[in-house]
């Protein structure tokens, strides 16, 4: 068998490229087009900006000042009126975003990176020990109820500020391994990769910048489903006691409702509430958009 030559190589791995660029022209075509994830998108957006407003200190920074009257109503002094303690329900509401965004992008980006990597690796060895053990431990944890697991570690290791976490990234990369992973063995068989392989290239450097880039529309819709995974976890978690300990988050303004609904006062559950509900919602319209667009027999059409 003769090895191909470098400009073999180059010429076939230009072809790849610019069949990703056509490809990619398309999704942005689709998603331009889809109202509902453009509105999603927007959702996202106004939060995130919010959130930004909250990290330079120009939002939501009297979260924990106790100046007000004990369950005042809706004022110009508190939007929202203001809790038991008398801490204003707005600002506790507007600095939550901030711990959503926190935990998300944090929980998304590492679970994200850990199931790229591992599939990555259980598709390029598929059929081998490495492939049977990465499905073995996949197994496992899938085979665990998912809130009874992550509750379990959380508690387990309370009272460090990522036990949370740590739980969540141990179980949420394991639907993107396992959608890596079927990629990658159908990647692995294409001229630019056996190309590569041909003239000796590491393995680690044909699947950093061959074939993992070349799974970037799985990644970036399982990066999204994962953020939205991570936001309703957390506040599961913090309604238990076992999420946030130092800071405020919609789970712990649920928590505390929880004693305020039985007295009438409905503030803290509404703001909670609604503003889980709208950034959920606007996550949930931009993956589903997301998919779509990726989503090749969409694109056929």
């Amino acid at each position: 068998m003769i090895a191909p030559s470098a400009g073999t190589i180059i010429a076939t791995r230009r072809g790849s490229i610019a069949g990703d660029r056509a490809a990619s022209s398309r999704v942005w075509s689709s998603l331009r087009r889809d109202r509902a994830g453009l509105f999603g998108l927007a959702i996202v957006g106004l939060f995130f900006l919010v959130a930004v407003g909250v990290w330079l200190g120009w939002l939501g920074q009297g979260w924990s000042a106790a100046d007000g009257g004990r369950w005042e109503s809706a004022g110009p002094d508190h939007w929202l009126g203001t809790n038991v303690l008398g801490q204003d329900i707005f600002q506790r509401a507007v600095y939550s975003v901030r711990t959503a965004f926190e935990i998300g992008l944090l929980v998304a980006l590492l679970s994200t990176l850990l199931g790229a990597l591992l599939g990555g690796l259980s598709g390029w060895y598929s059929h081998s020990w490495v492939d049977d053990s990465i499905l073995w431990l996949k197994g496992v944890l899938d085979s665990i109820p998912f809130y009874l697991f992550v509750a379990a570690v959380a508690f387990a290791l309370q009272g460090w500020p990522w036990a949370m976490h740590l739980a969540m990234i141990a179980t949420f990369w394991t639907t993107t391994g396992r959608l890596v992973r079927g990629e990658v063995m159908r990647l692995k068989s294409r001229e630019f990769v056996l190309s590569a392989r041909a003239i000796g290239l590491p393995v680690h450097l044909i699947l950093l910048r061959h074939i993992l880039p070349n799974t970037l529309h799985i990644l970036l819709v399982q990066a999204t489903i994962a953020f939205v995974a991570a936001i309703k976890t957390e506040v599961i978690l913090s309604f238990l006691g076992l999420g946030v300990q130092d800071g405020v988050s919609w789970g712990l303004m649920l928590a505390e409702s929880t004693q305020e609904v039985l007295a009438g006062h409905f503030n803290n559950f509404l703001a909670a509430s609604l503003m889980l509900f709208l950034l959920l919602l606007g996550f949930n319209l931009l993956a589903d958009a997301m998919q779509d667009a990726f989503d090749p027999r969409q694109n056929a059409l």
